[in-house]
């Protein structure tokens, strides 16, 4: 984590500084002094101390990583992930055991329920705290509980071990999964069902969710990789005698990734993503998702250890691409338009263009994810570089800062 905190720092600053030194230094002009106007042209140069040369190589290292994701996606999506379709249905809700996790959110928790489907007859609800819900059996994390595991994770493998069941699958859900829809689950070991955040307190927050959604159709790709680059908890079925075999039983702040990615590395598992999909709340302020990317970004990278050193180092750099994207909007787009593609040449701007509509792209397919009863969005579209900072600005958090506790986004209930 230091590496990529020290990393960040430093880049930033050195685009900070370098192009304040490019943009502001004074010009010194030589020439043949007293020489005829048919004499040779002068030479200009910039007197910036050296720091144009260091906000130069800053300019084009971030332009290139961030360019080098931005393909790495199109790879993912348009390629491995081309043509993939859902496996078929091979089990309904009768095989299946639904289990809730919330801390003491009952009326989020009573929404959820209800808008299970008919068919899920063996539904519990994990909480910290005892509270009252309907059609479902509430259980309560004793406090001597002891695990490696912390908050979430803790409740998971405490009900895996204390919840008896035999059904094929486990079902977890976040206290504020509203299932959509529910088609059933596929012959895999681990089913991720699709996620699509409704809006709450916060547009941008909204907006943001919208922005990771046209990201995140590359888990289309995820079925066909030895390990899924990311897993979302809020939604996701594991067979009940792999969860037996894994467990929960780790300290992590993404208990959900970790899950899946130790899964892969100790058996030989498949996975499928489902047609099913959760309506889930979006953050309902900007420090709500800041904090909630925050824990997913530092989570991500302390969870990497888990696995092979290729998808290590592929996660690593990831995450420290998407830390980066708020430094493309604010800082190399604008260095370029302002003047510093001059300097450095035709390639620079034209390569910042590309990935400023790169932006615009991600947010244009989470609209069209969510289909044409939300199209009105598509109007905000001029927001795409705003969007793009307050979805990854927590990203940037997590690896200054990484938090040392899980923290529960606040839901706040209603549709």
């Amino acid at each position: 984590m230091n590496t990529e905190r020290f990393a960040l720092i430093a880049v930033t600053l050195a685009l900070l500084v370098g192009g304040a030194a490019t943009l502001l230094a004074p010009t010194v002009v030589s020439g043949p002094g007293a020489a005829p106007g048919h004499a040779d042209a002068v030479t200009t140069i910039t007197a910036d101390a050296g720091l144009g040369s260091l906000f130069g190589i800053a300019l084009w290292g971030v332009t290139i990583l961030f360019g080098g994701t931005a393909l790495l996606w199109v790879v993912l999506t348009y390629v491995i992930g081309a043509g993939y379709e859902a496996p078929p249905v091979e089990y309904g809700p009768e095989a299946v055991q639904v289990r809730i996790m919330t801390v003491d959110a009952a009326a989020v928790v009573q929404e959820t329920v209800d808008s299970l489907p008919d068919g899920f007859d063996d539904v519990h609800v994990i909480a910290e705290e005892a509270i009252d819900v309907a059609g479902a059996s509430v259980h309560v994390v004793p406090e001597d509980f002891e695990s490696r595991a912390v908050r979430k994770g803790r409740a998971q493998e405490w009900a895996r071990r204390a919840i008896d069941t035999d059904r094929e699958f486990v079902l977890y859900l976040d206290e504020d999964s509203i299932v959509e829809s529910f088609e059933g689950l596929p012959d895999a070991d681990i089913v991720q069902l699709r996620e699509q955040p409704r809006r709450t307190d916060s547009s941008l927050s909204f907006l943001a969710d919208v922005y990771r959604m046209g990201v995140q159709i590359e888990q289309r790709a995820f079925a066909r990789l030895s390990i899924p680059l990311f897993a979302w908890g809020g939604g996701i079925a594991v067979r009940s005698d792999v969860e037996d075999a894994v467990t929960w039983d780790r300290e992590t702040l993404v208990e959900d990734t970790a899950f899946v990615w130790a899964a892969f590395s100790e058996y030989d598992i498949d996975f499928a993503l489902s047609e099913s999909v959760c309506r889930n709340e979006a953050p309902p302020s900007l420090y709500e998702i800041g904090q909630q990317r925050r824990r997913w970004s530092a989570g991500n990278v302390q969870a990497a250890k888990l696995l092979p050193l290729r998808y290590e180092l592929l996660t690593r750099i990831r995450n420290y691409a998407w830390a980066l994207s708020p430094i493309v909007t604010l800082v190399v787009l604008p260095l370029s338009i302002l003047g510093a593609s001059v300097a450095y040449g035709g390639a620079l701007l034209l390569a910042s263009v590309g990935l400023g509509l790169f932006t615009a792209f991600w947010f244009l397919r989470g609209v069209a994810y969510y289909g044409e009863g939300h199209a009105g969005w598509l109007l905000a579209l001029p927001l795409a570089p705003l969007v793009t900072v307050v979805h990854s600005m927590g990203t940037v958090a997590g690896i200054v800062n990484p938090p040392e506790h899980f923290r529960v986004t606040t839901k706040v209930g209603g549709d």
